[in-house]
C-alpha cells in the first residue's frame, strides 16, 4: 500500500505569541494553500476545548475554509471528539462538506478524555463509550440508508434523512483513534482505518491482527519529519520518543489532563513507555536520504500507511516561514521517493 504524508494544525496560540489569533488563522490557511500545491495528500485538524491558547475547539468549521482554499487535499480530523456531538447533525454537516470539497472529506474519531470537556459541555464522561459506539452505528446509517430509525442507549431517532447524502460512495471514510486496546479492536471490527498512540502492543498490533495484510485498511501516525544537514539539530532530537516529553507550555498542558485520568488509556501509555513499545511520534531531523531510510523503516515496522507531520504553529514560533519552507523541502527531496 502506499504511503501518503500529511499535515496536522491545532490552531494554538501559546502565552507570550505576537501574532493575533486572526492572523495566526490566516497564515496558518496560507500554509495549506501550500501543502495542497505541494502535493501532500490530506489535511487533518485537532480538537480540544476551553484551552487558554485557543486549541482549536471547532474543526468542521475550518473544514469549510480548507475546502474553500485547496483543490486537492483530502481533510480530517485526529481526532473529532465523538461523544460532544449529535451524530445526525454531524453526518449532515460532514456530507455538506464532502459536496464542498467535491468529495475530499474523511472522519477521524475518538472519545475525549479531558474530564473537564465533558462537564462544561453537559456529557457525562461515563457515558462515552456508549455515545462512541451509536454515534458510530448513526454515522453508518445515515450516509448508506436512504432512511432509517434507531433505538439505542443514548439516542432514539425516526425517520432519518440525511440530505444532501455524500459525494463519495457509501459515505465519509472513517478513522477511528486507538488508546487502548478497544479502541484498535473497534477500529478492526468496524472496517475503519486506524490512528493509534501509545503502546504498539495494546493500540496497533491487535489491529493488525485483525485485519491481516494485502487489505485497503490504512495505520496513521503523526509524526513530524524535518529535512536537515545540521548535525546539532538531528542529535537534538536522538532517542526522544514521547511527544509529551520536555517542559513546553503544551506538553505541561497534556500532562495535566493525563494526571486527572486513571484509565487503559494512561496504563497503556505508561506500560509502552517502561518496556520500550511506544510508536515513536517525536520529531525525526536527519538529510533527505536519512528520513527515507527512517520512512522505510517505520513503515516496515508499524504497518503505517499514512505519516501526518506538524504544520506551523506559535510554539514554533511567530513566524511561519521557516515551517513552510521545511514542508516545501520534504516534498521536494522525500515524498517523490515514495511516489
Amino acid at each position: 500500500m502506499s504511503l501518503r504524508f500529511g499535515v496536522i494544525y491545532d490552531f494554538r496560540r501559546v502565552p507570550g505569541s505576537r501574532i493575533s489569533m486572526p492572523d495566526l488563522y490566516a497564515q496558518v490557511l496560507d500554509q495549506v494553500e501550500r501543502v495542497d500545491a505541494l502535493g501532500f495528500d490530506h489535511v487533518w485538524l485537532t480538537e480540544h476545548h476551553f484551552v487558554d491558547d485557543g486549541y482549536l475547539p471547532s474543526p468542521l468549521t475550518v473544514s469549510g475554509a480548507i475546502a474553500a482554499r485547496t483543490e486537492r487535499v483530502q481533510i480530517a480530523q485526529d481526532v473529532l471528539l465523538l461523544p460532544h456531538y449529535h451524530p445526525v447533525r454531524l453526518a449532515e454537516d460532514l456530507a455538506v462538506l464532502d459536496n464542498l470539497s467535491r468529495g475530499r472529506m474523511m472522519l477521524g474519531v475518538g472519545m475525549g478524555y479531558v474530564p473537564g470537556e465533558f462537564a462544561a459541555l453537559g456529557t457525562r464522561r461515563a457515558e462515552r463509550l456508549s455515545r462512541m459506539e451509536e454515534g458510530l452505528d448513526i454515522l453508518e446509517l445515515a450516509w448508506r440508508e436512504e432512511a432509517f430509525d434507531y433505538a439505542g442507549k443514548r439516542f432514539q431517532l425516526e425517520n432519518v434523512r440525511v440530505r444532501p447524502r455524500p459525494v463519495q460512495a457509501g459515505g465519509i471514510p472513517t478513522w477511528i483513534a486507538a488508546m487502548s486496546e478497544a479502541g484498535a479492536r473497534r477500529a478492526a471490527r468496524r472496517g475503519a482505518h486506524l490512528l493509534p498512540q501509545g503502546d504498539r502492543a495494546a493500540v496497533l498490533d491487535p489491529f493488525l491482527e485483525a485485519t491481516g495484510e494485502g487489505g485497503e485498511r490504512r495505520v496513521g501516525i503523526v509524526r513530524p519529519f524535518v529535512v536537515t544537514e545540521d548535525a546539532d539539530l538531528r542529535a537534538a532530537f536522538q532517542g526522544r520518543e514521547s511527544p509529551f516529553a520536555g517542559d513546553s507550555y503544551i506538553a505541561e498542558t497534556y500532562r495535566g489532563w493525563f494526571a486527572q485520568i486513571d484509565d487503559a488509556m494512561t496504563r497503556q501509555l505508561e506500560a509502552g513507555e517502561a518496556h520500550g513499545r511506544t510508536i515513536p511520534q517525536s520529531l525525526f531531523a536527519g538529510t533527505a536520504e536519512e528520513c527515507i531510510a527512517e520512512l522505510e523503516r517505520f513503515r516496515a515496522e508499524f504497518g503505517v500507511t499514512d505519516v501526518i507531520l506538524a504544520g506551523w504553529g506559535t510554539s514554533a514560533g511567530d513566524d511561519p516561514g521557516p515551517s513552510t519552507a521545511a514542508l516545501e523541502r520534504f516534498a521536494r527531496e522525500v515524498m517523490p521517493h515514495f511516489r
